[in-house]
Order: structure tokens, then C-alpha cells, then sequence
């Protein structure tokens, strides 16, 4: 397995390539600078997960198409052979399991959110869902002006087309699963 930086960098470059976009044109639409989407690019710099959320949204693809190998037609993953991308200092982390592909749209990844932390997700093109399975540990989600607590054993599924963010107030690690469902347009 290749590093996640490279594969990152490769799946950059096709899309952009295949959109047609000069990282001038793909900085204007993501937001990201020409300058960084460059060592993206070529596989120099480990982004976080708000740049690459930033490129995504941008682009208007999935999340880990960024991070997309081919697949094989029957796939184990073990969370110790995945490097997770991380954000927050280290406090929020996400580890791709599942990536999207054409014919499955959608995407399922662990995410650990460290005791006393908070992450801020961006809002996801109109039609995206998010499920969150809580493995371990309690969050709380907030959408606007409406929160839920998660515990273990728990579940919630959102619209995730407005800004949301989570919350892990208590003083162990929250562990859970977030499959990022989106609509075939």
C-alpha cells in the first residue's frame, strides 16, 4: 500500500485534470492556495481534513475519492494498517475504511475524537446524509440549533448540507463510524 499523501496527490491530479482546471482554477473554486494544492499534488504535504474537505466540496466530488486505490471485489480492512488523517492538533482523526466508488455512493470511515474537543465540519453539497454509529465513548452533535447526544450502542442520520459539529465533552475518547452517504444526480 502506497502512502495516503501520494494516493491523495495522484486522485488531485486526475480530477483536476480531467475537470480541466489549472491549480489556479482549482484554488479559485476550493479555496485552497495554488501553492498548496501543488505539494498536494505531488505528494508532499499530508493535508488536513479541512483542506481536503476544502477540495472536495470545491470540486464537487466525494471525500475519499481523494483517497480512492482500486479495489478489489472482496476488501478487509484493520484499523491498525490505516493512517488516519488528522485535524485539530491531533484530536480529530479519521480513518478512511470504506472509500466511495461509482457504483456504491458512499463512504465509511472510523473517527476518533479526543476527550474535551470539538471538530467543525463544513456544511456537504445539498442531498449528502451522514450516519453516525457511536462505537465508544458519548458526542454530541450539533446542526444549527439543535443538538443530540450519542452514547455507545447509538445512532443519528442528518442532512449534513449546513454546517454541523461535534462534541465530546466527557473525559475518555469518543470512537464511532460515519458513513457519508450521497445522492446519485
Amino acid at each position: 500500500m502506497k502512502p495516503i499523501q501520494q494516493t491523495i496527490g495522484e486522485n488531485f491530479n486526475k480530477f483536476r485534470k480531467r475537470m480541466g482546471l489549472s491549480l489556479d482554477k482549482a484554488a479559485e473554486k476550493t479555496g485552497v492556495s495554488k501553492a498548496m494544492l501543488a505539494q498536494i499534488e505531488r505528494g508532499e504535504s499530508n493535508p488536513t481534513v479541512s483542506t481536503l474537505w476544502k477540495i472536495a466540496n470545491g470540486l464537487n466530488i466525494s471525500f475519499s475519492s481523494l483517497m480512492m486505490e482500486e479495489m478489489p471485489s472482496v476488501q478487509k480492512v484493520s484499523l491498525k494498517n490505516i493512517q488516519p488523517i488528522a485535524d485539530d492538533d491531533e484530536h480529530y482523526k479519521v480513518y478512511p475504511m470504506f472509500l466511495y466508488e461509482l457504483d456504491k455512493p458512499f463512504e465509511v470511515f472510523e473517527v476518533h475524537l479526543e476527550p474535551g474537543h470539538v471538530h467543525y465540519s463544513d456544511e456537504h453539497p445539498q442531498g449528502v446524509q451522514e450516519i453516525v454509529l457511536m462505537k465508544k465513548g458519548t458526542l454530541k452533535v450539533i446542526m444549527g440549533r439543535h443538538s443530540f447526544v450519542v452514547s455507545e450502542g447509538e445512532a443519528i442520520r442528518f442532512a449534513a448540507n449546513k454546517k454541523h459539529e461535534y462534541q465530546n465533552h466527557t473525559d475518555k475518547k469518543a470512537e464511532y463510524f460515519v458513513i457519508i452517504f450521497y445522492p446519485q444526480y
